[in-house]
């Protein structure tokens, strides 16, 4: 977990295994550990993300995964120092949809979520 990383310096590289266990075992408590106080979480370029802390963040994951969603971890691949591509096959109400979230990771853990319907657009917007 990130508050129990020695004096290692925190990237995107320390913290991507522990993101994909967490995720693939819906482990909020985990994923809470990851996240800074201050992590938002909204659509590309959206100035007023709907998520603005760590409780939001973990108000939404819970709220889908008490209607049933379920989410399969289908990639997670470090792109800089400080940026994480996360592949996800989310099944809602029995339908199945490719999703891709940009994780930005800054001094405390992940400051950062991005949400996108393909990959290219997700990798479009790490290289930014």
């Amino acid at each position: 977990m990130v508050g129990a990383m020695n004096d290692e310096p925190i990237t995107a590289a320390t913290i991507a295994t522990e993101i994909r266990s967490a995720l693939e075992a819906a482990d909020l408590s985990t994923y809470a550990s990851l996240l800074a106080p201050d992590v938002t979480w909204g659509a590309p370029g959206d100035p007023e993300p709907a998520c603005r802390n760590r409780g939001q963040v973990l108000a939404w994951y819970s709220r889908g995964r008490d209607a049933g969603t379920t989410a399969r971890v289908t990639e997670v691949t470090v792109l800089d120092d400080d940026k994480i591509l996360v592949g996800l096959m989310v099944k809602r109400d029995g339908e199945y949809a490719e999703r891709w979230q940009i994780l930005t990771v800054g001094q405390v853990g992940v400051a950062d979520i991005r949400g996108f319907e393909d990959r290219p657009s997700a990798t479009a917007f790490a290289r930014v």
